[in-house]
């Protein structure tokens, strides 16, 4: 088939990837300069195992199946990460529960290695560390995010696939058993596909709206949460990554990360706004201070500064429960050869190999 895939984020290109190694002819349409500008170049970079998402939810079987996916790839491609692993750390007995929980929750999703540890043996791996109970997670680490997305375009354009950049599509219309395409930009024209992948993720409802045929009551509502990050100065205080018990806010509380140069952030939080923008509120490090010093008590005054911020494409708003990752395919919506992607945010870039496989089953089928 001919097949036109809508975004050039990580999701995006492993879907493009999986097509390709398949056999399909792949067009990745991006409009924007560059591949991987949205979600995926604004995200902790982080490798999740999968312990925290409902047992038979899209986001649990697609992030434990997506990890393994994910290591044995960058291993074979050349793509830096580091299986760091990570602390969930809890300061009280409410947490402690929250802690167990968790743990009953990833064995039951099929996670391995998760180990409860009390204060002393949590202190030992992390000397700075201050918890009364923590789960370890050696199977969590960090990677290069830039390098993953340029190893999937790597092997679309080796199997003759190719990337357009400023093309945006402005919809989609069925004609003689294909999709027109409408692309924009300076150079608007249309083009006729076999099958699309809508996964333009910010942009994904309003394609959804412009696809001819595709019911008006399926297309979801976007929300848009911040997640702002601080960086740390000084010599790095931990080797591993370190999460607070969750907080009810749609987040993971405002977690300790590192990257692959052993730099420390702080983030993201949960900030719900009504448009993109990517500025950080120096004002917000005095929230952090506190929220961090209940497992880093040494947090020296002073030490944190405005790194970046990210926006999360959300399907659910504050006080909601957290929606699953929805793959709208021809069975779910009765359109023939096209899948849209809607509220892929954590864990996406983990779950990225794994999903490509799921919506190109959907599309092979």
């Amino acid at each position: 088939m001919e097949v036109l895939i809508v975004g050039a984020g990580v999701v995006g290109l492993a879907i493009g990837r999986a097509l390709a190694l398949r056999g399909h002819a792949i067009v990745v349409a991006e409009a924007e300069d560059a591949f991987g500008t949205g979600v995926s170049a604004r995200s902790s970079e982080v490798i999740h195992a999968g312990m925290y998402y409902p047992s038979g939810s899209e986001r649990a079987h697609h992030c434990v199946a997506g990890s393994h996916r994910l290591y044995n790839f960058c291993a074979s491609h050349g793509v830096p990460h580091r299986a760091c692993g990570k602390l969930i750390v809890a300061s009280d007995d409410a947490e402690a529960d929250t802690i167990a929980a968790i743990r009953r929750q990833g064995e039951a999703n099929g996670v391995a290695g998760l180990e409860l540890l009390d204060g002393d043996a949590a202190r030992r791996l992390e000397p700075n560390l201050t918890c009364t109970v923590a789960l370890h997670s050696p199977r969590t680490g960090i990677v290069d995010s830039h390098a993953l997305m340029l190893a999937l375009l790597g092997e679309i354009e080796d199997h003759g696939g190719a990337l357009a950049l400023r093309t945006p599509v402005e919809g989609l219309t069925q004609r003689d058993g294909q999709w027109q395409a409408a692309f924009g930009g300076a150079e608007p024209g249309t083009m006729a596909f076999d099958a699309v992948v809508n996964a333009a993720s910010f942009g994904a409802p309003a394609l959804a709206a412009r696809t001819e045929g595709y019911p008006a009551e399926r297309v979801p509502r976007l929300r848009l949460a911040r997640g702002n990050y601080f960086g740390c100065t000084g010599k790095p205080a931990f080797s591993r990554l370190i999460y607070p018990a969750p907080r009810i806010d749609g987040g993971l509380g405002i977690h300790l990360t590192l990257d692959l140069a052993g730099r420390t952030r702080f983030g993201p939080d949960v900030e719900w706004v009504d448009g993109f923008d990517y500025r950080v509120d120096p004002r917000r490090a005095e929230d952090f201070y506190g929220a961090i010093r209940r497992y880093w008590p040494g947090l020296p005054d002073g030490a944190l500064y405005p790194d970046y911020a990210g926006l999360r494409p959300k399907l659910t708003g504050p006080g909601e429960a957290a929606a699953d990752f929805r793959i709208d395919g021809p069975a779910e919506h009765g359109l023939p050869g096209i899948v849209h992607l809607f509220g892929i945010e954590s864990p996406g870039l983990t779950s990225s190999l794994s999903l490509a496989e799921a919506v190109a089953d959907r599309l092979d089928a």
